[in-house]
């Protein structure tokens, strides 16, 4: 991983459309950047480490303007170091050939090794530790005159997964790509045709695109795109529209995406809860489910299955499947799912969260629950995904395109949607009607709770600027709020890179507070719900031993907040609302600190946006 950008025209230069498409792909994290340029004389490779502009100037700086102008056709990649260090010669694209064959790739091939020796007895020269320079070999050495030909059967010796865009100076105006648990997307328009792995690439030249599905094989031309199986039988595959635009990707003034997307989440909770409730009968419309009220009522057990900021959520989807559905519910990490044989079958319903959708270990998790017979639904973002696909029934999010790293308004999304999924299913066995209307009211209310928690945006800046400096934290909560505990510690530790925990509340005694004093500071989730009292009281043992406390306190409930030090106040929430709105005032805690401590807010250190190998 990270990004492919392809681009294929006649006679608009690639230069400008590559570099830009890179930099629309940088939020996914990456430590070097290349660019590979096919001309009459053979192919060009530019590599840089470090970042986009780099590449960028290094362009300028060996190409005239009338020399870019030049290039029509190229290949261009953002990498995160899988295998070898982040240097020129680890980068993208990959030769061989002798320089006449460039190719990218996102994935892992699993056996590069056993490859690799076999391509060095045959003669081929390596330069590079990754697994990626064996598939541009693998190509060279099967190029008997069909370009296509030559990439199927290179990829039917690989092990592992793959998404791939490939350029040869025997064959100009030709590019192949192809994929296999890594995404490629196609955007095809008059006089160019884009390749990306990322519709965020794409969208600035046409909203037209053509997602390629495992085992795809495409050879891009500039008039178009034709598509086959690795066994050279012709496919069809559908265009379908993107919902949004170029602009939907842009900061929009903001200093940040991430604080874009905090302040985008009143508006994408809308688009979210859009059309999905019915408040008539006090339900739920989830059409994407395909389930009818008998097939849910037949439900035993749901297992919501995501990770990082996704299984966030599940965690919090157990309180609300339990409370709402009387279902027995477990949120499952991903990538432990399929390796310790779980026990899943025909009356379990497994529920996949993925932002991106293409989450390796998720996906992989989907796989497992499909072959033991479960039901599988998807709670995704991005249309096409390959999750979303697998799994053939869901609920997309409709939040919008998110470019920063650390999630924001994707977690609060899938929040939402669960609490849907809930009251439909609680709607099929105890809930009443009156509760549901409830429920509705409640959902409903999401957009103007999170609006009024933006407004106490310079405040909660003015706390975060009192605790900038400290290098450890604690984040408490109790039932509902654990979870969004935890979320509140992710979201610190992954942008300001301050070592940060989250607790149930009633955990921290039994061992983590004997790490409390003046110089580690607590963030309470103080919310006035059930159990507030005993997280008080753990509030209390808190205080004891010196540790500052920054409580998330209900507006108006001065009796919690004389317990800290300092407080963010939230307008009142239900219980089944409150992992939502309490997040979004964490989101923004977070945001100041690294803003506070000058952090690369959108692009941490090492991590990056779509987790697409396991």
């Amino acid at each position: 991983m990270c990004g492919i950008v392809g681009f294929s025209s006649r006679t608009k230069p690639a230069c400008a459309p590559l570099v830009n498409g890179l930099r629309r792909l940088e939020y996914r994290g990456y430590d070097s950047a290349g660019v590979a340029l096919e001309s009459k004389e053979g192919i060009k490779v530019f590599k840089k480490t470090g970042k986009v502009a780099e590449l960028d100037r290094l362009l300028k700086e060996s190409l005239s303007d009338a020399e870019q102008e030049g290039f029509t056709i190229g290949i261009a990649h953002t990498r995160w170091a899988t295998h070898g260090l982040p240097t020129v010669e680890n980068a993208h694209p990959h030769v061989a050939d002798g320089g006449g064959l460039a190719l990218v790739h996102n994935g892992i091939v699993e056996n590069y090794a056993a490859l690799r020796a076999q391509l060095e007895k045959k003669g081929c020269k390596f330069v590079s530790q990754t697994d990626t320079e064996v598939l541009a070999h693998l190509v060279a050495v099967f190029d008997k005159g069909d370009f296509l030909s030559a990439v199927s059967q290179a990829l039917k010796k690989v092990e592992g997964t793959y998404g791939i865009a490939t350029i040869s100076k025997r064959h100009p105006g030709e590019m192949i790509v192809a994929r296999k648990g890594s995404p490629l997307v196609i955007g095809v328009s008059d006089g160019a045709t884009v390749v990306a792995s990322d519709v965020s690439a794409i969208v600035a030249h046409t909203r037209q695109v053509i997602y390629l599905k495992d085992g795809d094989v495409a050879r891009v031309t500039p008039e178009g795109v034709d598509i086959y199986t690795l066994d050279n039988v012709p496919v069809s595959r559908d265009v379908q529209a993107v919902e949004w635009d170029a602009e939907s990707v842009e900061k929009g003034g903001y200093e940040h995406f991430m604080l874009k997307e905090i302040f985008e989440q009143p508006e994408s909770l809308r688009n979210t809860i859009r059309g999905r409730l019915d408040t008539v009968n006090g339900t739920a419309i989830l059409a994407g489910l395909g389930l009818p009220p008998r097939d849910l009522a037949s439900i035993r057990r749901a297992v919501i299955i995501g990770c990082g900021t996704s299984l966030h959520a599940g965690m919090a989807g157990k309180y609300l499947f339990e409370a709402l559905a009387d279902l027995p519910t477990s949120p499952e990490q991903a990538a432990e799912f399929r390796y310790c044989n779980p026990i899943i079958g025909p009356s379990d319903w497994a529920i996949a969260v993925s932002q991106s959708g293409e989450t390796a270990d998720t996906l992989a998790a989907v796989r497992e629950s499909i072959g033991k017979g479960a039901l599988v639904s998807a709670i995704c973002n991005v249309v096409g995904s390959t999750i979303a696909r697998e799994a053939g029934r869901g609920v997309y999010l409709h939040a919008g395109p998110e470019i920063s790293v650390a999630s924001t308004k994707a977690f609060t999304s899938q929040v939402t949607v669960l609490a849907m999924m809930a009251l439909k299913l609680g709607r099929t066995r105890r809930l009443s009607r009156e509760e549901g209307l409830g429920l509705c009211n409640e959902i409903s209310s999401l957009p103007d709770l999170v609006s009024e928690v933006l407004k106490e945006n310079d405040a909660i800046a003015a706390i975060a600027a009192k605790y900038a400096k400290v290098d450890d934290m604690f984040f408490l909560g109790r039932g509902i709020l654990y979870p969004a505990a935890l979320e509140g510690a992710l979201k610190m530790k992954e942008i300001s890179y301050v070592h940060a925990e989250g607790y149930q509340a009633a955990e921290l005694k039994h061992g983590p507070i004997a790490l409390l004093g003046a110089k580690t500071p607590v963030v309470a989730l103080l919310c006035d719900i059930p159990g507030k009292e005993k997280t008080v009281g753990n509030v209390q043992e808190c205080r004891a031993r010196k540790a500052p406390v920054i409580g998330i306190v209900t507006r108006g409930d001065e009796e919690a907040a004389a317990h800290c030090n300092d407080a963010i106040f939230l307008p009142r929430t239900s219980p089944f609302t409150a992992p939502v709105v309490s997040v979004v005032a964490m989101q923004l805690f977070a945001y100041h600190v690294a803003r506070i401590r000058g952090c690369e807010i959108d692009q941490p250190r090492n991590l990056a946006k779509s987790v697409t190998v396991e």
